[in-house]
């Protein structure tokens, strides 16, 4: 039996990240509690603390109606969650589109208040002076482009992006911007095959799609969606699991058991 103490457990880094680029596929998957945040911790590279909590846990139609708060209040959570994976947190609608200066304020309080290691902003070319001005003074920054949930409104819905061949070079660009305003990484969503392939090709940073492509550099999925808990789940998700029916079946079960006075027993009861 080895008397050697353990090595201890190091969070995954920014710039280990980005050194994925090309290499071995970068595993993501969103949280947004401690419980389940320690499950995908032994398992992901990167947890995402995503606005989409707006949708998954609090009922909201978009993700537009997400205060700050509520992301600094469940960052904290999967922070205190987790070991070894980056946590980032979304910066959510109305907390960085002012301006560098207002967008580096709330990413600071977040970093600060939930102790996460980058945050993550929608938008691509509009957002390159943000980014840089983000990263230079020391707070990391994984882009998203293609389909951008927080401009639904603008987009006229959760529209896949890319099926005109004309507008790729404007997506191309935004990813060109992104990288070189200093991103560590850029989700790639609901964009057409093709396209997220070819601006994985193009992009010097690692690519993160979400029905995207699987030559991008990782991929990640809203884990309520991949565990089978979201009533419709996208067509690009690959469902992994059915907790939505589990849970069911475990509900409908104590219902009947509390009806009947068949729960609690005599190993429920203290005597």
């Amino acid at each position: 039996m080895s008397t050697e103490p353990a090595k201890p457990v190091r969070r995954t880094t920014v710039p280990q990240i980005r050194a994925r680029k090309g290499g071995e596929p970068i595993v993501c998957l969103t949280s947004y509690h401690a419980h389940t945040a320690a499950i995908v911790d032994r398992h992901a590279d990167l947890i995402l603390v995503g606005d989409s909590l707006g949708m998954v846990m609090h009922g909201m139609e978009t993700t537009v109606g997400v205060p700050l708060d509520l992301m600094v209040m469940h960052g904290r959570a999967v922070v205190r969650g987790t070991k070894q994976a980056l946590v980032v947190v979304d910066m959510p609608f109305g907390s960085y589109e002012e301006g560098p200066n207002v967008a580096f304020r709330n990413a600071a309080h977040v970093m600060k208040e939930t102790g996460c290691g980058a945050v993550k902003l929608e938008g691509g070319s509009r957002m390159g002076e943000t980014i840089r001005f983000l990263t230079e003074r020391g707070i990391p920054v994984m882009a998203h482009i293609g389909l951008t949930p927080q401009s639904s409104h603008v987009m006229g819905g959760f529209k896949t992006q890319g099926r005109d061949e004309e507008t790729w070079p404007a997506h191309l660009e935004d990813a060109r911007v992104v990288a070189e305003a200093g991103a560590f990484s850029v989700v790639v969503e609901g964009v057409v095959e093709p396209l997220a392939a070819r601006i994985t090709a193009e992009c010097p940073i690692p690519t993160v799609g979400i029905g995207a492509s699987a030559a991008c550099d990782g991929q990640i999925l809203v884990l309520e969606d991949m565990l089978g808990l979201s009533p419709r789940p996208p067509k690009f998700v690959k469902v992994y699991g059915q907790l939505g029916a589990m849970i069911e079946q475990a509900v409908e079960a104590y219902a009947a058991d509390v009806r009947s006075r068949g729960f609690p027993t005599e190993d429920q009861v203290y005597r």
